[in-house]
């Protein structure tokens, strides 16, 4: 039994000091890393919003609260791919949306679909029409 009590008073190998600091260090740096993860907003949204606010901006439509236009925004696409729906009427839900006449609406409605409709984008592209360009007068 003597030799079990003194075991308690043995120092450590170096090697094992070395693999603890090593380990305490991972550890913290893993919580650092998933802390700055989830406080981290995601940068591509932030630079779609960005980017439509300046659109909205260059395009003469100011004087929007920045949250609602972005929301409004990024609801156009849903609102779109709603069975039924036409641009007009879309522009026309925008108009009430932002509080603004329907020529706006329909130019702020168009940059929504520029950049947060992907996929009406690339039918364009495509040479096809996810919405009817007649209101256009194309």
């Amino acid at each position: 039994m003597g030799g079990a009590a003194g075991l308690g008073n043995t120092p450590r190998p170096a090697y094992d000091l070395s693999i603890m600091k090593y380990s305490r260090m991972a550890v913290v740096g893993s919580i650092a890393l998933a802390v700055g993860l989830a406080v981290a907003p995601p940068a591509q949204a932030d630079t779609e919003t960005d980017v439509f606010l300046n659109s909205l901006a260059d395009a003469g439509i100011t004087g929007l609260d920045p949250a609602t236009a972005a929301d409004v925004g990024h609801q156009v696409c849903p609102m779109l791919a709603e069975p039924g729906q036409q641009m007009a009427d879309v522009a026309g839900r925008v108009s009430e949306s932002i509080g603004r006449p329907l020529g706006p609406a329909t130019m702020f409605t168009g940059l929504a679909i520029t950049l947060f409709c992907p996929g009406a984008v690339a039918a364009v592209a495509n040479g096809e029409s996810p919405i009817p360009l007649g209101l256009f007068g194309f």
